[in-house]
């Protein structure tokens, strides 16, 4: 008998323009709980562009991505009695471990692996949730989730930081499937983002996660995703944001991006990652979407060191070929880097942020929607529907919609 996911695309063949997605930022920088709110409220919003099982209650995936909230977490160590230094010294790492036998020798290598170094272990978490809010579906295929809370060594920058984190996982990910334990997936692990998601529909993320409904919880960026599956079976594991953004979509192109990927892979040298090089493959992870695919292209380049608009600009360029009115240097810099990176080309709506800037971005075509609103309080909400998070028309001082190849 088909999956409920599988009757849903029988009966409407031809809808590929769901999922929904955007971001909530502050234009002033600093962290607000009014962010993460308007973000939440655009989940329920956009609960029809997502699919839901027969139980009602079990989605193709919801979730946020924020920045790390400092408070929440430096309170929680602060009554075990844990002091750390200042917010940028936090890592996070959010662990899905598969609910079976293996969940305790799973968790006890990861913790071998960290404590080898260079990071020093402050705390583990169990994350506050309500299984009530899932469907039996989602329920009955919940990971065990624990997050690591680390402290970062002297003498990293904030870059370094993220690299070695980023690192940190890779070997995890790597020393588990040399073990035959692969059944592990790491949404985020990082000191600049922390993702919460899942089989759920978007108006139950915060309530299964409950961290999302405390008010110490505040964060100058959050990214949104309602996921409507076109092209991989829900899984806890795909549900989105990924590390670094949310897709609304199709990479059509995905099979040779990913094979021009793995044929790179022999030769690929870095700078700043030197001999550790070797610990990053497989660049693209087995049993992804296609959307993840490209979370991992986008997340090897910039840690590599270009920044978020040029790795996107890389991987997502404009129709530029036949385009007379661009800029000569534009031109030039699509010119050059096709010369690098194949396009992950398709209808694409996408939100992106590493935590210091939130992205919204377009296809070449224009495949999706994107529309966005600048409050007169320093907000900008991108997102798939104008309306999603209600505002006052005296309050909006600017709306507008992305169109073919922009960014915002």
């Amino acid at each position: 008998m088909p999956q409920y996911s599988d009757v849903r695309r029988l009966a409407w063949p031809h809808e590929r323009d769901a999922c929904g997605v955007g971001f909530i930022a502050s234009l002033e920088g600093g962290p607000r709980r009014s962010v993460l709110d308007h973000a939440l409220t655009a989940l329920r919003n956009l609960a029809h562009r997502g699919a839901v099982s027969a139980d009602g209650r079990t989605g193709d995936g919801a979730g946020v991505l924020t920045q790390v909230p400092h408070a929440l977490f430096r309170r929680d160590l602060r009554e075990r009695g844990i002091a750390f230094g200042a917010d940028e010294e936090l890592g996070v790492g959010t662990f899905f471990v598969a609910n079976d036998g293996e969940v305790d020798e799973v968790y006890g290598r990861i913790e071998a692996v960290l404590g080898e170094g260079p990071l020093q272990v402050l705390a583990w978490r169990d994350p506050p949730v309500d299984d009530g809010a899932l469907g039996k579906d989602a329920r009955a295929r919940r990971p065990v989730m624990r997050q690591v809370l680390v402290q970062r060594p002297a003498g990293l920058d904030a870059l370094g930081y993220e690299r070695l984190l980023f690192l940190m996982r890779k070997r995890i990910e790597r020393r588990l499937r040399a073990a035959g334990l692969g059944r592990v997936y790491v949404p985020s692990f990082s000191s600049r983002t922390i993702v919460y998601k899942g089989l759920m529909v978007g108006d139950a993320l915060a309530t299964f996660y409950r961290d999302l409904a405390d008010p110490d919880y505040a964060t100058a960026l959050a990214i949104f995703h309602e996921r409507y599956s076109t092209n991989t079976l829900p899984r806890w594991s795909l549900a989105q944001p990924f590390r670094f953004l949310a897709h609304n979509g199709e990479i059509n192109t995905l099979q040779g991006n990913v094979n021009f990927m793995r044929s790179r892979e022999p030769v690929l040298r870095s700078e700043v990652f030197g001999d550790a090089m070797a610990e990053l493959m497989p660049i693209i992870e087995e049993g992804g979407s296609d959307s993840a695919a490209l979370d991992n292209a986008f997340e090897l380049l910039t840690l590599a060191g270009r920044d978020p608009l040029h790795a996107l600009a890389m991987l997502v360029p404009e129709a530029f070929e036949n385009d007379d009115a661009m800029d000569p240097d534009l031109r030039g810099f699509y010119e050059h880097h096709a010369t690098l990176m194949e396009p992950w080309d398709g209808p694409a709506a996408l939100a992106v942020s590493d935590g210091r800037y939130a992205i919204a971005a377009l296809d070449r075509n224009g495949l999706r929607p994107q529309r966005y609103a600048i409050t007169d309080d320093g907000l900008v909400i991108v997102g798939s529907e104008a309306g999603m998070v209600p505002l006052p028309d005296r309050t909006v001082v600017e709306r507008g919609r992305l169109g073919p190849g922009q960014m915002l």
